[in-house]
């Protein structure tokens, strides 16, 4: 564990500083090829750098937040758009930031604009999320710990189907994000007035597929592929397919990168199990994405003729991301054998407070 946090130093530190070369670089290189070529060999540092980590939650936050967080808004930043793009040019701090977390600037003057109806429907979920559902949260990962830990030593193991068991380590991953994301939102909110980005809405309460990924769930990465893949890839099969048909190749293009980036992540999980991708991510994510285009262009062949009522389709969305989940997705947590690394980084974490503990009851003993 000593030398997983001394990588763990040695890789934040060379973000930083490739970070602050990226916004030097904006400042000297003009916007578009030039300044891509500039920031290439940091993207392609940021691929490397989760490498050298292998703990199940501090090498994978790291990768999600520098190898596809960062990478993708410096590819905005390369040609003037995203985040880290903003006239005059935000300060040193902020862009470093802003590039490998999931944060946004606050809009000050939010009590000067005009209300948006659909903000009073949706209130954000900073409004709505406060000490208390996070503290909920926090009690729910600590029993689904117990209950990976009764799965894996009790004489009873039998008795439980594997998918429940599927169910539960991904319900653990879900809510242990939302609380590493959460406190990532409340220190940079105390430190430079930055507030956290929207992460989910209710996606039990989804209605439709594309109520499920484009509004409900992992908003974050929604927003990042919005700009980086859908909007390009609108643009050109607008000229060659036409406005209304546009967005089903790029509706699939975007599933497809997200695919690819979702298998990355579990290859830097995998690694250190030694293990090699299946692939089977990529796939759940292809699936998705056909699914979606051909929902989209029903809806656009019925023009709204015809329409599910609400709790039935909400039924059979929810029923199909499970079961997909399920068969594709949810077994690449025990293939990667995060549960069993799981347990022992949080065994190597309670030994360290132990010896903490132990630490100082010698010490005020002995004053």
């Amino acid at each position: 564990m000593e030398g997983e946090m001394k990588n763990f130093i040695k890789v934040w530190l060379s973000v930083t500083i490739s970070l602050c070369y990226c916004h030097a670089i904006g400042k000297m290189a003009s916007k578009g090829i030039k300044r891509l070529s500039c920031l290439i060999p940091v993207v392609c540092l940021f691929l490397y750098l989760p490498l050298c980590l292998t703990s199940v939650h501090i090498g994978g936050t790291t990768a999600f937040f520098i190898a596809w967080l960062a990478n993708f808004k410096l590819l905005l930043f390369a040609f003037g758009l995203g985040p880290l793009s903003s006239h005059p040019p935000i300060s040193l701090p902020l862009f470093v930031i802003v590039s490998c977390l999931p944060i946004k600037i606050q809009n000050n003057n939010n009590h000067n604009s005009k209300p948006n109806p659909s903000q009073d429907n949706n209130p954000s979920p900073g409004a709505r999320e406060g000490p208390l559902n996070y503290a909920i949260k926090g009690l729910l990962v600590a029993i689904l710990v117990q209950l990976q830990l009764a799965y894996e030593y009790s004489d009873y193991v039998l008795f439980v189907h594997p998918k429940l068991i599927l169910l539960v380590y991904s319900l653990h991953m879900y809510f242990l994000l939302e609380l590493i994301l959460a406190a990532s939102a409340a220190l940079a909110r105390a430190t430079l007035g930055l507030e956290l980005e929207p992460q989910f809405m209710e996606p039990y309460l989804s209605t439709s597929l594309q109520d499920f990924w484009g509004k409900r769930w992992n908003l974050m990465v929604t927003g990042i592929l919005r700009p980086t893949v859908y909007k390009p890839t609108l643009h050109i099969f607008t000229r060659v397919a036409g406005r209304k048909w546009a967005p089903l190749p790029a509706v699939f293009a975007t599933f497809l990168v997200s695919g690819f980036m979702h298998q990355l992540m579990f290859f830097y999980l995998g690694r250190g199990a030694g293990l090699k991708p299946t692939w089977e991510v990529t796939w759940f994510f292809v699936l998705h994405g056909v699914c979606l285009a051909v929902e989209l262009a029903l809806k656009k062949a019925v023009t709204g003729r015809f329409r599910l009522p609400r709790i039935i389709s909400g039924l059979l969305t929810v029923a199909f991301v499970m079961v997909t989940g399920c068969w594709l997705f949810f077994p690449q947590f025990t293939h990667c054998k995060l549960d069993e690394r799981a347990f022992e980084e949080y065994a190597a974490l309670g030994a360290f407070f132990r010896n903490v503990w132990s630490s100082f009851v010698r010490a005020c003993k002995a004053n």
